[in-house]
């Protein structure tokens, strides 16, 4: 059973490669197009194109599947989840709150929303240089992601990538709840929902509210932020195939 891994912004696969080694099973992760790769020619990068492209995707794998999404990659597995198009045999994600209907966006999605002012982010993002206290670097370094990662991600971030963000997040106005969670229905299979106790995007409340909603199990995560992955691999693997393994 291929465990299947989405990344979110700004990331690519490889904030997933300290976790991989340790599920113990086999595991693909998914790159977004736009995010290290090239986007389809006249593709629009957004919410729709994302959760599209992400079914198209699974449906291309032998299952069945154990979907796991991080930050907008948890959102699109929520989708995929609950829409029914794709079989899974499980799903899980982080961030769940942003999933809920009275979600407002933080301060930064609500900068990348806004037409000249998410520009200007992005510009200033793709000139600063890794060691100023205003980099992407310093950000991730700020909420918890270990140096070498931190490194990675600004030296990863690009014009593609930088427009593909400001695209998602612009087609996901006033919440994501409002277009994808009023046409849905809960999943049909078992969901995780992951709730970082020190991650700075995450609502607990919300999360668990949104755990509820969607019948999932929610566990927290003591101690670790938005990028648990990279923080505690090990602590983070164990809850996941401990949720696997219940399954079995």
């Amino acid at each position: 059973m291929p465990v299947v891994l989405v990344h979110g912004v700004p990331e690519t696969p490889e904030v997933w490669d300290e976790l991989r080694p340790l599920l113990g099973r086999d595991s693909v992760a998914l790159s977004l197009p736009g995010f290290g790769t090239p986007l389809p020619e006249g593709a629009t990068p957004t919410k729709e194109f994302y959760a599209d492209w992400l079914a198209g995707a699974l449906k291309e794998l032998d299952g069945p599947i154990d979907l796991v999404g991080h930050d907008w990659g948890a959102l699109l597995a929520a989708r995929v989840a609950t829409t029914g198009a794709v079989p899974l045999r499980s799903w899980a994600m982080d961030v769940a709150c942003v999933y809920h209907p009275s979600y407002d966006w933080h301060e930064l999605a609500r900068i990348w929303q806004t037409p000249a002012a998410g520009e200007a982010f992005m510009e200033h993002a793709l000139t600063t240089p890794a060691d100023h206290p205003e980099s992407t670097a310093t950000a991730m370094r700020g909420w918890g992601v270990p140096e070498e990662h931190a490194l990675a991600m600004h030296g990863r971030l690009d014009r593609t990538m930088c427009d593909a963000i400001l695209s998602l997040y612009q087609s996901a106005t006033p919440n994501v709840f409002a277009d994808w969670g009023t046409t849905t229905a809960a999943p049909q299979c078992p969901g995780l929902v992951l709730v970082p106790e020190k991650d700075h995007v995450e609502i607990a409340e919300l999360s668990e509210q949104t755990a509820e909603l969607l019948g999932a199990r929610s566990v927290v995560l003591p101690d670790l932020g938005h990028w648990w992955m990279l923080e505690d691999p090990e602590h983070s693997a164990w809850e996941l195939t401990t949720f696997w393994d219940s399954l079995d």
